[in-house]
């Protein structure tokens, strides 16, 4: 069943998410494509873990982050692109009103974890080039720990604030999600109660994440910066930013659609561009963000080599 009569109303107790196109051919493509990008995305993010886990030389702060990075980004692509690839087999695909709660949360936890992780990664670079002297004390073990406890815990009350505005929600009989997953604001459109308070509060908790993530990693590039331009040896400055290019572009893609998503008023741009944009924040950056990350790490591919090397010899 759809729905469920509740007095004069028609409570929804499923959606049907109408995906990104009803081209039968254009599906079809979209499904081959995204697929191999989800394969892609696991097999790389699990080799990244696999490969810090196993190798002693990358047992440093820098290389956990990126390791929880890749762990983030499996469950973030994870948590929409295989009900997004059934839409595209299906010709009404249906998610029941607790998966989309389902959904919704973890998309947020994920997506947050992401933004926290990329802040404390941008710390970790304004530590091991401003203060080399100090490094191993401003990220120690109980450093470690601290910054894993807020980044979790912030994510976990994030993601509560989206499923809570999410159950306080009422939708009576319009059940058709104009998104290929449940994101909060196609699913505002479609509630018929008051909608200021639920959309307020996750705009609010997620807002003041972005600011405060934004705002380490802008402050820790500016000492970065300023350092890197006191350096007398070019040597010197270049490998220091070598050190941070990757995790700039990681940002700036990150960043850069999530601005145009959840900052920008919605009257700039369509629901269709939309779409568009949040395929490339959900599939595209899970899977770029190893290759990105790690395969432009000199220290990885050294890594990588000794493990395959060990293998083939052994």
């Amino acid at each position: 069943m759809d729905s469920l009569v509740d007095g004069n109303y028609t409570a929804v107790t499923e959606f049907i998410l109408l995906g990104l196109t009803e081209d039968p051919t254009l599906r079809v493509t979209l499904f081959m494509i995204i697929l191999c990008i989800y394969l892609v995305t696991i097999s790389g993010n699990l080799s990244t873990i696999i490969l810090i886990r196993i190798s002693p030389q990358l047992h440093h702060p820098m290389y956990f982050f990126l390791s929880h990075l890749a762990l983030t980004d499996i469950g973030f692509s994870s948590s929409v692109t295989p009900n997004m690839l059934v839409n595209f087999l299906v010709e009404r695909n249906k998610i029941s009103y607790l998966g989309c709660a389902i959904q919704l949360g973890s998309g947020a936890f994920f997506g947050t974890v992401e933004c926290f992780l990329l802040a404390a990664m941008a710390y970790d670079r304004f530590a091991a080039i401003c203060n080399p002297l100090l490094y191993s004390t401003k990220m120690s073990v109980q450093v470690h720990e601290q910054i894993f406890s807020v980044a979790y815990v912030g994510s976990f009350v994030n993601a509560s604030s989206f499923t809570i505005s999410f159950f306080s929600l009422f939708f009576c009989g319009q059940n058709q999600v104009n998104h290929f997953f449940c994101d909060l604001a196609p699913l505002v459109k479609l509630s018929c109660s008051d909608v200021s308070i639920p959309a307020a509060v996750p705009s609010f908790s997620a807002g003041s994440i972005i600011v405060v993530t934004v705002f380490v990693i802008a402050i820790s590039y500016i000492y970065i910066l300023i350092t890197i331009v006191k350096l007398r040896s070019t040597e010197g400055r270049q490998k220091a930013f070598s050190t941070c290019i990757s995790h700039l572009t990681a940002v700036t893609l990150y960043y850069g659609t999530i601005t145009f998503i959840y900052v920008m008023p919605k009257s700039s741009h369509s629901t269709d561009q939309n779409k568009v944009v949040s395929v490339f924040y959900v599939v595209m950056i899970p899977m770029l963000n190893p290759l990105i990350c790690s395969l432009r790490n000199n220290e990885m591919k050294a890594a990588l080599k000794r493990q395959l090397g060990s293998k083939i010899f052994s």
